[in-house]
């Protein structure tokens, strides 16, 4: 079916994998970067797009290097709260009901004049804001409408050097100086992830969940299975970036060490070249076994068509895209803009994206919104994520019937 880009940007949405980072809008970029004194390639919006900020990277390094950017501004707790207020307002505004933005701390910290506590307050603090405002419309008094509400999810980094990733890593290099690299990058793994912990039942901020990001290639998630175990035995929700650039071997990884919840784009999932353990003799076998476990169990892929399509070069029709066998599968899935300003995207564009090239029906669609509140990591109780479910349901069908759309029968 095709739908109105007026119906599917009023319909309720989530996005769950957001980084807050990579979403900033580019105007706010650029006046922060001439008041903080950071140099940018350029100082025009239309500058930035073709230097920077592209409609496509010829690999994912290429995607990557606008972060240089945008951490850079981030490390200042006004410009923070600025982008997070700036973030919910923009998702807010083309539907988006639900949210959990990630980052990773350690690069926004300085070392010293910028705590962890600081930086996740700041964050709070800008969502907070637009949550009050946006909860005090008549339509949502009068539950007319459903309420509009957010999650923070913490980084860890698989990888980061002694120089240039942010202040804070410099010196904690520094510190472990008689540490090999992969120790150093445990240490700082668990740093985090006992800092957000701390913050969440200190300070009562939603910090829902951790996640691991980062290159996959040589930094497999067996060895951050010390920090994910401390998050799991603190009852703090994971999810994790696999099968980005890596298949199946290192989505089962993410599952069976790191307790995965959700997995971060899950785009290699199908793939049997991409499987290398020589013990695993019959891969399709190994792949369907793979995928009836993550199916049984509901853990969800957070989908994100445009940035799977930005950084894997060989994926030139978005029809060959793995989310399409996902949903022949019935797998748990939710669509995400990974990277707003990166990606130059919104959830309304990725579900437009995903209604025009894949086979998906009003109850698919309505699916889709519903599966991403329901595998959140919503920080309130399961009684009221049930009631938040239902409101999200019987709003999904008001806009249907407003719009003319129907359910097939």
């Amino acid at each position: 079916m095709k739908f109105s880009p007026e119906f599917i940007k009023k319909i309720p949405k989530t996005d769950l994998h957001l980084h807050l980072d990579g979403s900033l809008r580019l105007k706010t970029l650029i006046e922060t970067a001439k008041r903080l004194k950071i140099e940018l390639p350029s100082y025009t919006e239309d500058g930035m797009r073709d230097l920077v900020f592209k409609d496509r990277y010829k690999d994912l390094g290429e995607y990557l290097h606008g972060f240089k950017y945008t951490c850079a501004v981030l490390r200042d707790l006004e410009v923070m709260e600025q982008v997070s207020y700036e973030l919910a307002v923009d998702n807010y505004n083309e539907g988006v009901r639900y949210f959990e933005a990630r980052f990773a701390p350690q690069l926004m910290m300085d070392g010293a004049a910028l705590t962890m506590e600081e930086v996740f307050s700041a964050c709070h603090k800008g969502f907070e804001r637009a949550k009050k405002e946006f909860n005090a419309k008549d339509e949502v008094v009068k539950e007319q409408a459903p309420h509009y509400d957010y999650g923070i999810i913490s980084c860890a980094m698989r990888m980061f050097g002694p120089k240039g990733f942010s202040p804070y890593y410099n010196k904690f290099y520094e510190a472990h100086t008689f540490s090999t690299q992969i120790e150093v990058l445990k240490m700082g793994a668990q740093e985090m992830v006992r800092g957000a912990v701390r913050v969440r039942d200190t300070l009562g901020l939603p910090i829902v969940a951790i996640d691991l990001a980062g290159q996959e290639a040589g930094y497999p998630a067996e060895y951050f299975r010390e920090a994910y175990d401390y998050a799991h035995e603190h009852f703090m929700h994971k999810t994790v970036h696999a099968g980005e650039a890596y298949g199946a071997e290192s989505i089962f990884q993410a599952i069976r060490d790191l307790h995965a919840d959700r997995l971060g784009h899950g785009y290699y999932l199908f793939d049997v070249n991409k499987i290398e353990d020589t013990l695993i003799q019959d891969r399709e076998d190994y792949i369907n076994h793979l995928c009836e476990y993550i199916a049984e169990k509901r853990i969800t892929i957070e989908v994100c068509l445009t940035s799977n399509m930005q950084t894997n070069p060989d994926l030139k029709n978005l029809k060959d895209h793995s989310f399409k066998e996902m949903l022949a599968r019935k797998i748990s899935c939710t669509l995400c803009t990974d990277n707003r300003l990166i990606s130059n995207t919104t959830v309304t564009k990725e579900m437009l994206l995903a209604t025009e090239n894949f086979e998906i029906d009003t109850s698919a669609l309505m699916d889709l919104c519903v599966y991403g509140l329901k595998r959140s990591f919503f920080h309130g109780t399961y009684l009221q994520k049930r009631s938040y479910v239902r409101s999200v349901t019987s709003y999904f069908k008001k806009i249907a019937q407003e719009h003319n759309v129907s359910f097939s029968s």
